[in-house]
């Protein structure tokens, strides 16, 4: 347990596990640095797996009326530079994902690869935005919850569901408040030409981005690498996590091939 402080001062709680070729794990809107309780012991025997908490979330500052997430990438950089870590594949689950696309791209020599897990990571481009514009309009008929989680595993597991929904009472920043989140995105040739290796996570359950669109975005951003998992929502690092788990390990391998330390 630790704390980072960005270059503004805000201070950037995270924690460090296991020891090998690192990871960074950047939770989503609903989540903190606890989100990844199904994902550090699996990923920690083989890996170095940091964890954080955005501003406005968990245990780093929240004193904020405001939270403008085009600062979120301070807060991922500030983490691997305090940790010690040389570089990280930087993985980001929902508006995570454009905090550690951004960050890769501003520091790409700290960036080993980018997951965008339920995420396009907030890629500047038109045709892919007026998909994730027709995604959001029908997600938006839905409750919050059916969004995030199929109704069959909410039936099944009313524990895991409950705890679910009590992360966010954790967070000081709620979706309500966060300011541009699609702002200053980066273009498909500013992905495409970093050289750094990008994996599109999604569930074909996702009923925030379907699975339509991430194929669209994975065949946009040359040589990147598709993991389109059947069955699994938008959530599927809680509601699936071993097959979450398994397509994050696969694309660590492919990236770490060879590698020993972080």
């Amino acid at each position: 347990m630790a704390y980072a402080t960005a270059a503004d001062g805000t201070r950037i709680y995270y924690e460090r596990h296991g020891d090998g070729p690192a990871v960074l794990l950047v939770h989503g809107s609903g989540g903190h640095h606890a989100a990844w309780w199904q994902q550090v012991p699996a990923l920690a025997e083989r890996h170095t797996v940091l964890t954080l908490d955005l501003r406005g979330f968990g245990r780093s500052d929240s004193g904020f009326t405001e939270f403008d997430s085009r600062v979120f990438p301070d807060d991922v950089l500030a983490v691997l530079e305090d940790s010690g870590v040389s570089r990280a594949v930087l993985a980001g689950q929902s508006i995570g994902a454009a905090a550690a696309l951004k960050a890769a791209l501003r520091r790409p020599e700290l960036a080993a690869g980018v997951v965008l897990a339920h995420s396009l990571g907030g890629i500047a481009d038109e045709e892919l935005a007026a998909r994730v514009r027709a995604d959001r309009a029908r997600a938006e008929q839905l409750p919050v919850l059916d969004r995030l989680l199929t109704p069959a595993f909410r039936e099944r597991e009313p524990a895991r569901t409950f705890l679910f929904r009590q992360l966010g009472t954790f967070n000081t920043a709620k979706m309500a408040d966060l300011r541009n989140l699609n702002a200053d995105g980066p273009s498909v040739a500013d992905v495409c030409s970093s050289g750094i290796p990008i994996c599109f996570l999604a569930g074909e359950e996702d009923a925030v981005l379907s699975a339509d669109t991430v194929r669209a975005a994975a065949d946009r951003v040359t040589g990147s690498v598709l993991e389109l998992v059947p069955g699994a929502p938008h959530a599927m690092y809680w509601e699936a996590p071993e097959l979450f788990n398994a397509a994050l390990l696969r694309f660590l391998d492919r990236v770490y091939a060879g590698a020993v330390v972080a």
